[in-house]
């Protein structure tokens, strides 16, 4: 198993969602998150005075799927995550070491 971590641009989070949705990906978490990447225009930008830096408010995509589809799941993700600029999000692919369900 593999977690799959991505942060992108906040409008095109329901995209990649629709796009992971409809190739049968469904373990998805999306969390509102702080974050450094380069706003697309000014009203994406905040400054925070905790931080003392300028910020946006990123979405956190994660997703836990079997290793044989990490790769078809990163190419989703790059494809509808893409806002036209050089450095538009990450994605981390992690290893998980054990994944137990939880039995109602």
């Amino acid at each position: 198993m593999k977690e799959i971590k991505a942060f992108i641009h906040r409008n095109r989070i329901i995209d990649v969602i629709r796009a992971l949705k409809e190739a049968d990906f469904r373990n998805l978490s999306i969390i509102d998150v702080k974050g450094t990447l380069k706003a697309l225009d000014n009203k994406e930008q905040d400054y925070s005075v905790e931080l003392g830096i300028a910020i946006i408010t990123e979405m956190k995509l994660e997703l836990v799927c079997d290793e044989s589809r990490v790769d078809e799941a990163t190419q989703l993700i790059q494809q509808h995550a893409r806002t036209g600029q050089a450095d538009a999000g990450w994605i981390y692919v992690i290893d998980i070491g054990q994944a137990i369900r939880i039995d109602g």
